[in-house]
C-alpha cells in the first residue's frame, strides 16, 4: 500500500510521533466515557481536544498477538500470532519503528515490548525494557541464553540500584496474573514501574537527536496485574460503592460459584469484598497512569515539542474485571476485546476535527499506517491496517464494516465479528454461538442467538465468519459449513512470521 498523500507531505516538516500504550485497560475506564467511578482528567483532556474512537478493538486480545498487530500493521492471519505463546522469534520484514528509522526518525521504546529475544530491537534505535513478569525468563530450572530477567530487564536493574541488591518485582507477593487480589505499592511512588516509564521517556526527550523528528513508544505495564497502586491512589477508591458488574443470562452461575477462588482465577464468583478491593486497585492504577501521562505531556511542553507531536493513546487489550464472573483477558467480550483509542494533534497541524467522537471501527493494526501517513512515509505492502487520519479529518473514505477477532485459548478458543453495534461469537472447540445486540445491550447480558426476530441478522453474521475462515489451515470450514473441535495452534504455520511463508 502506498501513501497517496506522500507527494503533498514530503515538503512539510515531519511531526514527532508519540505512541502511549497501557496494558490491560478496559475501553470504558475513562471518565469522559461516562464511567461512574474512574477519574482520568488528563486522558479526558486528550480526548476532548483530539479524536475519541468509540468502537476500537484488539482483534487478538492478549499481549503478544496484540503487539504484533501494533508493530507490523498486519492482521492476525498474516502476522501469525493467534494466541499467547512466548519464545517465538520476532523477525518481521517491516515494523513501525524500522520504517520510521529508515525515514530519518530517531526511534525509542520505553517499557513493555514482549518480543523474542527480549532485547530484539524490532527496528528501534534503542529500547529501555520492562516487560513485567514473563514466566519463561523467570524459570530458574531452565536456561535461555541471554533471556534471564536479571540480564534483560532494565527496570529491575534500576530498582536494585535505588534500593538494595535483593529487590524484585515479586516482593509484594502478588502474581502477575492476579486480577482478583490487591495491595498497595510498598516503595516510594517514584520507584513504581509507571513512574519509571515516564522518567525514562522524559530522559529520551533530553538526549534525543534534535536534528531529527522522533518516534517514542511509551509502553506501560499497568494496569495489568499485579494490582499494586501507590497508597494515595488506592485511598481514592477503596471506600467507594461500585455498581455490580454485568452478569449475562448465558453465564453458568453454579460453575462460577464453585470455581476456584485463587488469585489468578479467570472465572469465579468472587466475594463482593474481594471483588471491590480488586476493582478499587484497578481503577487506582488507571488514575495513577493518568497522572503520569499528564507528567509526560508536561515534559513535551517543557522541551518545546508538544505542538510538533502527534499523540496516539490506546491499550493492547482490556480486562474483564468480574464481568460475567470472568477476569483477565483473551475473551471476545467487550471488557476484554474493546479498548480506548485517542488521537491528539496538539499543534492542530494535520487538519483533524478536534473534539470529535467517531464510531468507525478501528483496531491496533491501524496504528502503523496512521503514523506512517502522518510522517509522509511510504506504507509497506505487508501492512493491512488503514490510516485513521482520513477519518479524523472528516474525509470521505472507504472503511471496513466490521472486524474479525480471535484467540487460541483452549476450550474457550473463539472467533468473533463485530461492527461495534452487534457481535457474533463462535467458540471453535465446542461450537457454541452467541449473538449480542450491542446497541440495545452494551453489557452483553442477553445472548440473542435463538431470537426469531434476529434470525436474518445472525445468518448474515454467520456467513461473514464462514467467509473469514475459509481456507484456514485449521480446517474450520468445509463445503461452506464450519466444523467445531478442529486442532488449533497459537501460531499459524501459513503466516508471514519472519517475513516469509512458514511451511
Amino acid at each position: 500500500m502506498i501513501d497517496t498523500n506522500l507527494d503533498n507531505q514530503k515538503d512539510t516538516k515531519q511531526p514527532n510521533l508519540l505512541l502511549i500504550t497501557v496494558d490491560q485497560m478496559r475501553f470504558d475506564c475513562l471518565s469522559i466515557m461516562g464511567h461512574p467511578v474512574v477519574e482520568t482528567p488528563n486522558l479526558d483532556a486528550l480526548a476532548s481536544r483530539g479524536i475519541l474512537f468509540e468502537h476500537a478493538y484488539s482483534a487478538t486480545p492478549s499481549c503478544i498477538p496484540a503487539r504484533a498487530a501494533i508493530m507490523t500493521g498486519m492482521g492476525q492471519r498474516s502476522h501469525g500470532r493467534v494466541g499467547y505463546q512466548d519464545k517465538v522469534e520476532w523477525n518481521y520484514a517491516h515494523t513501525i519503528a524500522g520504517e520510521l528509522a529508515q525515514a530519518g526518525y530517531h526511534t525509542q521504546c520505553v517499557g513493555k515490548m514482549h518480543v523474542y529475544p527480549a532485547r530484539n530491537l524490532c527496528g528501534f534505535h534503542n529500547v529501555v525494557l520492562h516487560d513485567g513478569y514473563l514466566h519463561y525468563n523467570r524459570d530458574k530450572n531452565q536456561t535461555f541464553h541471554g533471556e534471564h530477567y536479571d540480564q534483560v530487564d532494565d527496570y529491575l536493574q534500576w530498582l536494585r540500584r535505588q534500593t538494595d541488591t535483593n529487590s524484585d518485582i515479586t516482593d509484594l507477593g502478588l502474581d502477575c496474573n492476579a486480577s482478583t487480589v490487591a495491595r498497595p505499592w510498598h516503595l516510594p511512588e517514584a520507584m513504581h514501574p509507571t513512574n519509571w516509564c515516564v522518567t525514562e521517556s522524559l530522559d529520551f526527550l533530553r538526549r534525543r537527536d534534535p536534528g531529527k523528528p522522533f518516534f517514542l513508544w511509551s509502553s506501560f505495564v499497568r494496569p495489568h496485574s499485579p494490582l499494586d497502586p501507590p497508597q494515595c491512589y488506592l485511598d481514592m477508591y477503596k471506600d467507594l460503592e461500585f455498581p455490580d458488574p454485568p452478569i449475562g443470562d448465558w453465564v453458568d452461575e453454579s460453575a462460577a460459584l464453585n470455581a476456584a477462588k485463587d488469585p489468578t482465577s479467570s472465572f469465579t464468583n468472587l466475594p463482593k469484598r474481594r471483588l471491590d478491593r480488586a476493582r478499587a486497585a484497578y481503577y487506582a492504577l488507571i488514575t495513577h497512569l493518568d497522572d503520569q501521562i499528564g507528567r509526560l505531556i508536561n515534559g513535551l511542553q517543557e522541551y518545546g515539542v508538544l505542538n510538533e507531536t502527534l499523540i496516539l493513546f490506546t491499550s493492547d487489550h482490556g480486562e474483564m474485571m468480574g464481568d460475567h464472573h470472568y477476569f483477565r483477558k483473551s475473551l471476545p467480550y467487550e471488557g476484554s476485546a474493546k479498548i480506548p483509542f485517542i488521537v491528539f494533534d496538539p499543534g492542530e497541524t494535520l487538519g483533524l476535527l478536534a473534539g470529535s467522537r467517531l464510531d468507525s471501527i478501528v483496531e491496533l493494526r491501524d496504528i502503523m499506517p496512521t503514523f506512517l501517513e502522518a510522517a509522509g512515509v511510504q506504507i509497506p505492502f505487508t501492512v493491512e491496517g488503514q490510516s485513521v487520519l482520513p477519518l479524523c479529518r472528516g474525509d470521505q473514505t472507504l472503511w471496513r464494516s466490521y472486524i474479525h477477532g480471535e484467540q487460541a485459548y483452549g476450550e474457550k478458543s473463539h472467533h468473533f465479528l463485530t461492527d461495534g453495534r452487534e457481535k457474533f461469537i463462535w467458540y471453535s472447540q465446542t461450537g457454541e454461538e452467541q449473538y449480542f445486540d450491542l446497541a440495545a445491550d452494551p453489557s452483553e447480558k442477553i445472548n440473542a442467538i435463538g431470537c426469531i426476530d434476529k434470525f436474518e441478522r445472525i445468518k448474515e453474521w454467520r456467513e461473514r465468519l464462514i467467509h473469514e475462515l475459509e481456507g484456514r489451515e485449521e480446517g474450520f470450514v468445509n463445503n461452506g459449513e464450519w466444523i467445531a473441535g478442529r486442532p488449533i495452534s497459537h501460531i499459524l504455520k501459513a503466516s508471514q512470521l519472519g517475513g516469509i511463508i512458514i511451511t
